[in-house]
């Protein structure tokens, strides 16, 4: 099984991604599942049409295959705007409020050790909350 990546964006009223490895599969949705899944179909609706077509079907889609998604920083501080606040990521991510506010509306680009303080706080807390039982 290899893995495909898939790019979530965040655009004004909704999000779009697009898989990095095959031009021209591209998916709109409402909410993050709901573009996964629109992917997915977009994916297979692709690999139809070139059978139908008979036009040859990429080889990346080929065999087994699952998706891997992944947004940039500014997409994922839009996305989670109204869970995740500025105080609350600064206490997770040790990265103070402006410069959040900064990544957020594309003042500024995290360098990638930023990048990866605020993925290290993000999986942390899900570490914690997947450990809670209720």
């Amino acid at each position: 099984m290899h893995t495909l990546h898939a790019t979530i964006e965040s655009l004004e009223g909704g999000y779009s991604a697009y898989l990095n490895e095959v031009d021209g599969i591209v998916a709109t949705g409402s909410s993050v599942s709901e573009i996964e899944i629109n992917l997915l179909g977009a994916i297979t609706d692709f690999v139809e049409t070139c059978k139908r077509l008979n036009c040859g079907v990429p080889g990346e889609l080929l065999g087994d295959y699952r998706v891997a998604f992944s947004m940039d920083v500014k997409s994922l501080l839009s996305i989670y705007s109204g869970i995740f606040s500025k105080a609350g990521l600064e206490r997770l991510t040790g990265i103070n409020q402006k410069q959040l506010w900064h990544y957020a509306n594309g003042c500024s680009t995290p360098r990638r050790a930023q990048i990866q303080k605020i993925e290290n706080g993000l999986h942390r807390l899900g570490r914690e909350l997947l450990a809670i039982n209720l």
